[in-house]
């Protein structure tokens, strides 16, 4: 499976799925991360967390635990 929290710096990704449940999951599609919807991964920190992405033209920065949750189309990667 690959991940948000997979992509690299500079990749352009579509989202498939979402995993999760209840406040999580519902918390993830508040922030406008939805399947079908493209994001740019803008930088990472350091160790990983957190990752700072570009979704429906706004900067967004969320946790490597709610990145792992986000489920990518196989082989979306740009560069």
């Amino acid at each position: 499976m690959n991940t948000l929290k997979d992509a690299r710096v500079g990749d352009t990704v579509t989202v498939s799925r979402l995993h999760g449940e209840g406040a999580l999951k519902r918390r993830i599609m508040d922030m406008g991360i939805t399947k079908g919807v493209s994001i740019y991964v803008r930088k990472k920190a350091p160790l990983g967390d957190p990752i700072e992405i570009t979704v429906r033209g706004y900067e967004l920065s969320i946790r490597k635990a709610d990145a792992e949750m986000i489920e990518l189309k196989a082989g979306d990667e740009k560069k």
